[in-house]
């Protein structure tokens, strides 16, 4: 499959560059200056993933992926100059999937826009298996082939990384995982101060699956140790 990525950035130098590295490695690229450009192109055209620049003039990278969000899933990296943690936080909490701080590896960079895209097209990663894979616990119910998510029968809206922590926890409905151990699952690499990425994910699984976000039924913290699905039956939810 050849993969279209979309590259925004206000300094057209960085955006090129990233663009030829990106052909580089069997991928199309599309290049946007600015977050309005970058939303019109994913309105109309299909993107797979899009690298977002956070800094820029007009509407930043922050805004663009939050609008994004509210219509796509695809992957977002966020890049930026910036390294601070509230920055990541930030950009995770809109809905960014990863973050890489400039200057960046090209080779760094390409390996995580590969992550993505697998990820992306997995929805999640999980092994495939012949046959099929519905879980469930109370009246949330994953759909793992038709990779869909309901609560009480309504659909929920999921990113590729939202859905791989969500797909994992309930999968093993009753199971306690560490932070490391729910990020070196999900993301597929080892865990190095993934506190936060990961309580960003879960904050944001929270507020699309529970009722009440912080009086949660189903993901449950579990203090000291990490976090798990509560392994509820049907209608068991009073």
């Amino acid at each position: 499959m050849n993969y279209r990525v979309l590259v925004c950035d206000d300094d057209p130098a960085i955006a090129r560059a990233i663009g030829i590295y990106l052909r580089s490695a069997g991928y199309e690229a599309i290049e946007a200056y600015d977050g309005l450009e970058a939303l019109d192109i994913c309105s109309k055209q299909i993107i797979h993933l899009v690298i977002m620049d956070i800094m820029m003039p007009g509407m930043d990278g922050m805004r663009a992926t939050e609008i994004l969000r509210q219509t796509q899933n695809i992957p977002v990296i966020m890049l930026s100059a910036k390294s601070e943690d509230v920055d990541k936080i930030d950009g995770l909490t809109v809905g960014a999937d990863d973050y890489v701080t400039k200057p960046f590896n090209p080779a760094e960079l390409m390996a995580r826009v590969k992550s993505q895209l697998r990820r992306y097209t997995a929805l999640g990663g999980m092994q495939q298996e012949s046959t099929a894979r519905t879980y469930r616990t109370g009246e949330l119910v994953i759909d793992d082939n038709a990779k869909t998510v309901t609560v009480d029968g309504e659909p929920v809206s999921l990113t590729p990384r939202e859905y791989g922590i969500l797909c994992f926890l309930t999968q093993h409905a009753g199971q306690v995982f560490s932070i490391s151990q729910i990020y070196e699952a999900v993301w597929n690499e080892p865990a190095y101060n993934p506190e936060n990425t990961v309580a960003v994910h879960i904050r944001r699984i929270r507020e699309k699956i529970e009722i009440n976000p912080k009086e949660p039924k189903y993901l449950k913290v579990v203090w000291g140790i990490g976090y798990k699905m509560e392994k509820l039956h049907p209608k068991q939810l009073g």
